[in-house]
């Protein structure tokens, strides 16, 4: 098998869809206890789904000069993300049947995006994006390829809006284009990848469990 990655017992997939489950409510906990402030708002109090990033949360202290409390969540959430996603894509290349120069890619480029994606909270926050994003692009497209070799269209339908979406983010960044509107199409992305992330995770799930069974 590719890069003589051993095929998981099935349950170890479950570890996955936990993961992105404890960031949600963790990110719900860290959203409680942000004192306030947003960049189109600097004397909001709270956290403001509106206009608030959610890398907002990460940061030392709140936009609106306080320390920011609810970085332990924010921060524990994302690193138990970037954990799960990593495990996920390590063994994301047993849904396909064959290796190939794409696949090796394809994981390579996914490891190095989420590891990258880790160093978020170091104060570096637009390199660590551009990094990440570039090797997540390359991860995304050549996991679409390999989709497409086993017809899995729905997910690889489903592919294809997150990094439309991603896009879009990313235009309206680097421009300032509609840019009252990204903290709320940020978090649109976010449930769109979130979303596909589970997709991919159930079913490399029930086909490890197929394959255990026969």
């Amino acid at each position: 098998m590719f890069l003589k990655v051993g095929k998981p017992r099935p349950y170890i997939m479950l570890i996955p869809l936990i993961g992105m489950g404890l960031f949600i409510g963790l990110y719900f906990l860290a959203a409680m206890h942000y004192p306030g402030g947003s960049w189109n708002f600097s004397d909001d109090n709270g956290f403001s789904f509106l206009n608030n990033y959610l890398c907002d949360l990460l940061d030392d202290y709140a936009i609106n000069g306080e320390i920011n409390s609810a970085r332990v969540f924010a921060r524990a959430g994302l690193g138990i993300l970037c954990f799960s996603l990593i495990l996920l894509w390590f063994y994301l290349p047993q849904l396909f049947e064959t290796s190939s120069v794409n696949l090796i890619i394809m994981w390579l480029a996914g490891q190095l995006a989420l590891v990258i994606t880790v160093f978020l909270a170091s104060g570096s926050h637009d390199v660590i994006l551009r990094i990440a994003g570039v090797f997540g692009v390359i991860a995304l497209i050549t996991s679409f390829v390999e989709l497409y070799k086993i017809r899995l269209f729905n997910h690889l339908r489903l592919g294809t809006l997150c990094l439309i979406i991603f896009f879009i983010n990313y235009y309206i960044y680097e421009t300032g284009v509609f840019i009252k509107a990204l903290p709320v199409i940020q978090k649109i992305t976010f449930s769109c990848f979130i979303i596909w992330f589970t997709s991919l995770d159930i079913y490399l799930y029930k086909k490890l469990m197929s394959d255990s069974n026969k």
